[in-house]
């Protein structure tokens, strides 16, 4: 793939530190430069795929010059590594916002993450599971931050729905909505499903996930 096919080589670039902790205007530069080129990795990734995105596409995506990527990212594979951070905060900052509410109505909640799926950040992150699978070195930099990912979601769920009292009832809750709505999204996608069926779907994961907790149940 053209990205993991990008290196810097040994071009002796040195980066200065600052001895004070606050940022500089060339840090916060540099900061904004780097997440143009991640956002740009995402949108490449969404609408070429992952083998079809190539590095001279990101920057002229990013509107930079290829030294300028080099400068912030050594090689592709380290911009993957950066995209995929990324889309996991993307990922858990909707989360937190979705759930940071005293009604947590599964009606309101399974819709909100269903909207969630429909976003561009949905789309490149299965374009990198799926190519993961014949990419050994993308593999190896997605496979241990999903784990990482997957960690610090359940601990933020666990934080922000205490009326679940039963933790192992709750991951099962969580991980029937993730598998049924992730792959209803997929399936819709594809032309595998009818856009008809996402409504009764999204109506049996709500039950489903209500029959589960007696404190939804009288809720309801």
């Amino acid at each position: 793939m053209a990205l993991a096919a990008l290196r810097s080589g040994s071009n002796g670039r040195k980066t200065k530190e600052s001895g004070s902790a606050a940022p500089t205007l060339q840090s916060l530069k540099s900061g904004q430069t780097r997440a143009r080129l991640i956002e740009a990795t995402i949108r490449c990734i969404v609408k070429s795929g992952y083998s079809n995105t190539t590095t001279p596409q990101i920057a002229n995506e990013a509107g930079l010059s290829r030294g300028a990527m080099l400068h912030h990212f050594e090689n592709g594979m380290a911009l993957i590594k950066a995209a995929i951070i990324e889309l996991h905060e993307k990922r858990l900052r909707a989360f937190r916002r979705a759930a940071e509410t005293d009604q947590h109505d599964p009606a309101t909640l399974v819709r909100t993450y269903w909207r969630q799926l429909q976003k561009p950040a949905f789309i490149a992150f299965h374009e990198l599971a799926l190519a993961a699978r014949t990419h050994a070195d993308l593999a190896r930099i997605l496979q241990p931050l999903q784990v990482e990912f997957r960690e610090r979601y359940m601990a933020m769920a666990f934080s922000l729905f205490p009326e679940w009292a039963d933790r192992d009832q709750f991951n099962l809750a969580m991980t029937l909505s993730q598998t049924v709505l992730e792959g209803l999204a997929i399936n819709v996608q594809t032309g595998a499903a009818d856009e008809a069926m996402v409504e009764p779907m999204l109506k049996l994961v709500e039950d489903q996930i209500r029959s589960m907790n007696p404190l939804l149940q009288k809720a309801s």
